[in-house]
């Protein structure tokens, strides 16, 4: 270990692994270590099932939920959107190599009436959907029709509609989107977490509804895309990237102090080794005074034996209830995945329930997502804090990554990876050589 690096990469969650894979691959010498003695950190797969139990102080399961061995129980499940920044990532370095993935059979949205409903994302669906009036439907499909053909670079696609002037509430009313349409169409197409996109230009939210609509072109069912046994196959995936281009792994190393001199840097002390560096990378756990607490989620595992109702028997699914519906400020996001995707035993589904806390009673908070799930076998309830860095790591060379949020999918950990590699690096992170279809890498 007292050797000189480029980077020291703490802790083996996604995104620590995506950046040691992604500084490994472009040159850098990289050390990677975690406190931990298996990989994935707090968003890790625990397998077999006994170990999930145990976790959360829950007797042993009975003979009832299979083989403990076929279980592999995510503890913040996300999707990867199909045709998203995380593909691209995987792609670009070659980590597609390692994995296989499925898609998600649906994804659906609670309408103002409570009811759960397919979220249209063309033409076709938009006019058979359940979510809006006749009238409405014929004006959401000319909404779609518009953003697919939209094309920031020309002006001839826009339709009076600036990308740089005109805000997201203007676009909503230019096609006379009523307020409920305009509420899915921000926070389960756009997927946006609050309201506050609606001010400003509309050219992301623009953006973000193509992302959707491309990605469910790809495979047809749904946006989204799980990787067999588990979202613990993904920070494996990269650590073999990193180890193969030079990059070095030490699980189970106790990590007493990140070493410091002239506020900057130098290297990473476990017991009275010093690995020296020119910069760190870690989560929050491992720099706790140089972060902030700005929240905190909860989320709830269940453990089912049959699908979610009213989503038409899909074997995995998300639903997300906007903020309105319940009168919160926050969505509701729930995942299903299942036997199907090699992550439980034949007949088993695993579904997850995850929302920003609110008030004094976090559990009572997600009822409106349990209340979609029918009977449940098990659940377990886990509160988490949420952190981000007090500074952006330029001055230091100490880079820290933002806790995962409640969303259902990875694009805000893309968006941080992204940041962080910026900062340290001083450029982006080149997409322009990116194959766009994993079918190229098999």
């Amino acid at each position: 270990m007292d050797e000189d690096y480029d980077c020291i990469v703490l802790g083996t969650g996604l995104t620590e692994c995506i950046m040691s894979g992604m500084l490994s691959v472009s040159g850098k010498k990289v050390l990677h270590m975690d406190r931990n003695k298996y990989y994935g950190g707090e968003s890790a797969s625990l397998t077999p099932l006994e170990e999930l139990f145990t976790k959360f102080g829950v007797p042993t399961p009975d003979d009832t939920f299979g083989r403990g061995r076929d279980w592999n129980v995510d503890l913040i499940p996300k999707f990867i959107m199909a045709n998203g920044q995380l593909v691209k990532l995987l792609i670009h370095t070659g980590v597609t190599r390692y994995l296989e993935f499925k898609s998600i059979e649906g994804s659906y949205v609670m309408g103002k009436s409570g009811k759960i409903c397919k979220v249209p994302a063309d033409e076709r669906e938009a006019l058979s959907s359940d979510l809006m009036g006749l009238f409405e439907k014929r004006r959401f499909k000319n909404f779609l029709v518009f953003v697919q053909d939209f094309d920031p670079k020309d002006p001839k696609t826009w339709k009076d509609v600036d990308p740089q002037k005109c805000t997201m509430d203007e676009v909503y009313k230019k096609f006379g989107l009523d307020p409920n349409t305009a509420d899915f169409v921000g926070h389960a197409l756009a997927l946006y977490r609050d309201d506050d996109y609606r001010q400003k230009p509309c050219q992301e939210a623009l953006d973000r509804i193509k992302l959707y609509s491309d990605s469910l072109a790809r495979y047809g069912k749904s946006p989204y895309l799980y990787p067999l046994y588990g979202l613990g196959e993904l920070p494996q995936g990269f650590a073999r990237l990193s180890a193969i281009y030079g990059g070095t792994y030490m699980l189970d190393k106790p990590i007493d102090e990140i070493v410091m001199e002239g506020g900057k840097v130098v290297g990473v002390r476990s017991g009275d080794q010093i690995a020296k560096c020119k910069q760190v990378f870690c989560d929050p756990s491992y720099a706790p005074t140089q972060v902030r607490k700005v929240g905190q989620v909860i989320r709830c595992i269940c453990l089912l034996d049959h699908p979610l109702p009213n989503t038409k028997d899909a074997l995995s699914t998300q639903i997300i209830i906007p903020q309105k519906q319940v009168n919160r400020q926050s969505d509701i996001y729930v995942t299903m995945v299942s036997y199907t995707h090699q992550v439980a035993s034949k007949g088993w589904f695993i579904a997850m329930i995850s929302t920003n806390v609110e008030t004094d009673n976090p559990e009572q908070e997600i009822q409106p997502g349990l209340n979609l799930l029918g009977p449940i076998k098990q659940k377990f309830i886990q509160l988490s804090d949420v952190y981000e860095p007090q500074n952006d790591g330029t001055d230091n060379q100490l880079f820290i990554s933002k806790s995962y949020d409640a969303t259902s999918h990875f694009q805000t950990t893309c968006v941080d990876v992204l940041d962080i590699f910026k900062r340290a690096t001083g450029e982006e992170f080149d997409f322009t050589n990116v194959k766009h279809n994993l079918e190229d890498q098999e």
